[in-house]
């Protein structure tokens, strides 16, 4: 069965405090996205890699990957003006059959074994999303008053989402919506049900400056 991997990427490093894009930023010596890259590259030489980015970013990722020898082969797509239409352009680059991952440019923590469980679960059900429970206690805001949320009825969704290829493909036939939070979210619409699996905690989205200066603790013990 083919197998891809769909990797987003369309930061601008706002929340960074920064110029350079979040996804360019360095982790333990490379561009974050690079180090994404490789870890679906490492879990699966065979997979195929499409990497989403702005227009106005492909020449320097072009620049980067010359000044860091970087020799993983993928496919650069160029992305929308959101990242429903991002993922629907990298789509096109997607066979109508196999499993396609899609997973955010800025977390490079995500294990192999979250990735498998992914891939199994998608393979068996049509699509597979990762999950964590949260650690923190909970409480709903309304009005000047709050209420407690039993934690163990939420989950926190993270990527790499997994699906059938032909049902996220037509899923993403439909028009936007603002509630498409994300990819799931899209192919819920259309009438699927959700199949969860198992994240990795250590599966950072990283957004903000402390996040990158956890990952840079983490990242040597992420197999």
């Amino acid at each position: 069965m083919e197998l891809y991997a769909l990797i987003v990427a369309g930061g601008t490093g706002s929340r960074m405090g920064g110029n350079i894009p979040k996804q360019f930023l360095e982790l333990a010596g490379k561009p974050i996205l690079m180090r994404t890259v490789e870890r679906f590259w490492s879990f699966d030489k065979s997979i195929g890699i499409i990497v989403v980015l702005p227009e106005n970013q492909l020449e320097y990722w072009d620049f980067l990957q010359k000044e860091y020898s970087f020799p993983i082969p993928h496919t650069i797509v160029t992305g929308g003006n959101s990242r429903f239409f991002s993922v629907k352009n990298g789509l096109n680059s997607v066979g109508e059959s196999g499993l396609v991952a899609i997973h955010d440019g800025v977390r490079p923590l995500v294990s192999h074994g979250t990735i498998s469980r992914c891939f199994e679960g998608a393979g068996i059900y049509g699509n597979a999303i990762p999950v964590i429970s949260p650690a923190d206690s909970l409480r709903m805001m309304a009005g000047m008053g709050s209420t407690p949320v039993n934690r163990q009825n939420i989950k926190i969704i993270q990527t790499p989402q997994v699906f059938d290829a032909h049902l996220i493909k037509k899923a993403y036939l439909q028009e936007y919506a603002p509630d498409f939070t994300d990819d799931a979210t899209v192919l819920e619409k259309t009438g699927e049900t959700l199949h969860f699996v198992e994240g990795n905690r250590e599966n950072l989205k990283i957004t903000n400056p402390e996040d990158l200066i956890i990952s840079a603790a983490l990242f040597p013990g992420i197999s």
